[in-house]
């Protein structure tokens, strides 16, 4: 495991917590303007993670959304 998933996990906690779907976006914005450098640099193997962490963060923020708004109707 390297730092960047510890810094994942410790991300993702957070937000869990806070159950704010927006900042799931931002942290999924944040990851892929993140790796657009890297893929630039080469650093294929970081800046594929970050893409696969923006995936992750989207698909929780999606979720979060269809299940409150259906929980609402």
């Amino acid at each position: 495991m390297k730092i960047q998933d510890i810094g994942f996990c410790i991300i993702l906690a957070i937000l869990l917590t806070l159950r704010k779907e927006r900042w799931f976006v931002y942290a999924g914005l944040m990851s892929l303007t993140i790796a657009i450098p890297l893929f630039a640099k080469w650093v294929f193997f970081s800046a594929e993670r970050l893409t696969w962490y923006a995936a992750a963060f989207f698909t929780i923020a999606v979720l979060s959304l269809l299940f409150t708004r259906r929980q609402t109707v």
